[in-house]
Parts: structure tokens; sequence; C-alpha cells
């Protein structure tokens, strides 16, 4: 985006890309904003209707982390019309429609054009009382900060297109990411969150380093076992990983201390996530009852860490 002149912001503008948020953010009415977002991509399964439903999971995430309602979704499919037989194409819209039904979001239509590569996603809105928004940039010192799915898919989708997933471990994986965070981002907004992200593409510690730089504060992370999904560390380790994983590393790691933590966790704290899980920042005062709270509502859950004053970097990981 450098070199862009984007002129004079509109002052109903509430989010803009300055802050690398997870969706734009509109003033529309009184004290309530639209929250617009998009986001599409190839397949990271095998079975058409489960990559739609992921897909659609994954691009109403954006809305989730910004404590927002999604209403409406517009479908954007790229496909090799040579290479894909019609049926394949319908099962991957009758997913994607079949999760947006589950999130009680209404598919208005949507975009299609022919391309060499299979992309599929939506451009989602949603509405969110302005008060209640979640950005990336409240994050305060004292915040506790809590992640709602296990980290890894990256990996494991990895690993999946060598053939070295059994099936019990992929079922787990496919469930995972067409997991909505609905629950999550309602339990947030509740126990007045102050910020949340939703960990994707740029990973647990691209996300977080985008937080502490926008709310001028530094993400201390506490990493245990219990973080990733089974088998993240060892195939980590044996070079299941994806390209996106040592981008960001290339990027990212001059934001991160990245202590004394050994090479499996660092490599899997840098995997680009597809339809990953909210980064919750909560203060202390409040932390335990959310907590508690998601657990009854049945969202996985996690305290990752603690945010400090700002330091020399980011993120710390003890």
């Amino acid at each position: 985006m450098k070199g862009l002149s984007t002129g004079k912001r509109d002052r109903r503008v509430l989010v803009d890309h300055t802050t690398l948020d997870d969706a734009g953010v509109f003033l529309h009415g009184k004290g309530e904003a639209l929250v617009q977002t998009v986001d599409f991509f190839t397949p990271v399964v095998d079975d058409p209707f489960d990559y739609g439903q992921i897909a659609a999971a994954n691009a109403l995430s954006d809305v989730y982390a910004m404590g927002a309602t999604p209403l409406t979704a517009l479908a954007v499919l790229c496909y090799p019309d040579a290479e894909l037989p019609p049926e394949v194409l319908r099962e991957i819209l009758r997913g994607g429609e079949a999760k947006m039904r589950e999130a009680g979001v209404s598919v208005l239509g949507g975009h299609s054009v022919r391309d060499p590569e299979l992309k599929f996603g939506y451009a989602v809105t949603g509405v969110a009382k302005r008060r209640q928004l979640l950005s990336n940039a409240e994050a305060r010192p004292g915040d506790r900060v809590f992640l709602t799915k296990p980290l890894g898919t990256g990996i494991l989708s990895t690993a999946l297109k060598h053939g070295k997933l059994d099936r019990g471990l992929e079922r787990r994986l496919t469930r995972q990411m067409a997991t909505l965070n609905r629950r999550a981002a309602e339990t947030a907004v509740e126990f007045g969150a102050r910020a949340a992200t939703d960990v994707t593409g740029f990973g647990l510690l691209g996300h977080g380093s985008q937080v502490a730089d926008a709310s001028g504060v530094t993400f201390r992370i506490t990493p245990t076992p219990r973080l990733f999904l089974p088998r993240v560390l060892e195939l980590a380790t044996a070079g299941e990983i994806a390209g996106g994983l040592q981008k960001n590393r290339a990027f990212y790691a001059d934001k991160v201390d990245e202590g004394d933590v050994s090479e499996d966790v660092k490599l899997a704290l840098y995997d680009p996530q597809t339809s990953g899980g909210l980064l919750v920042f909560v203060p202390r005062r409040r932390a335990t009852a959310m907590k508690a709270a998601l657990v009854r509502r049945r969202v996985w859950v996690i305290e990752v860490g603690e945010i400090l004053p700002r330091g020399k970097k980011a993120v710390e990981l003890r």
C-alpha cells in the first residue's frame, strides 16, 4: 500500500487498511457501523463441499473478529473450466451456502471468472454497534490474551497434500477449519473484550505483531504443547511446512524476540492458518469469567499470554 494516495479520509470511516485490521468499518446510522471484508483462497482439502464450507467460515471470521454480526455475502469464484466438471463447482458453492445458512447470512449473488487455478471465497458485510467494535488497535498493558482454536492447520494441510495424515486427523482438521467463530465473538463482546483479531495467513506471530504495533504495546506469548493440533510439532520438524510459513518468518522475525523457544514451536507459531481462531484481548478482571463462558459454550480456548507496555519488540516468546 506504500506510495498510494488515499486522499482525505471520510470521517465516517472508523477502520481502514492503515492498522492492518481484519475488516473495514464505516459508520452508518446512529451508533451502528457496517463491517466489510473479502477473502478467498485455493483448496486446502480434497472434498469440494468441505472446501466450500471452509472458505465461507474463513471469510466470515474477519467480521466476527471485529465483534460484528455478518448479514450478507457475495461469492467470488475463479475456476479452470476445462479441468473441473460443473458438479465439482456446484458442490463448492453448496458447501459455502450451507455454512452461510448456519451463520444466518444471506448469499445475494457473486462473480466468477475463468482462471487456471481454482479459488473460492466471499465478500461479507456485517453490522456492529460502534461501542462494541473489536479492533486490533485497542489492546492495553495488563490485558490477558486467549486463543479459540489450536494452531497448525497450515502444517497439517501441507502434510495432507503429501499423504501423511491419517483419516482421523484429517477429519479433525477439516472440522476445525469449517467451525464458525461466532460463539467466540459473541462471548468476547459480552464480556467486554478490548481487542481481537483472527489468526489466519500471517500466523500467530504475524497477527500478534500487527495487534502490538497498532496498539503500541508488547505481546508476551508463553507457548505450551496444548496450543497446537496433534502431530503439528512432529510434522514441522519433518519439514511439512508451507511456503507461506517461511515468508511469515522472513517478514515478521525482526518484530519478534524468539527467546530460547525450540525450533519446532517457532515454526508452528509462524504457520499460516486457514479459518483460525480468534485472538481475544480482555482486561485481567474479566479474563476468568470470559474463559469460563467460552468453555460452557463449548469453544476450545487457551490463554496464550499477556500484554505489556511497549518494549524493544512487538512480540516476546517466553
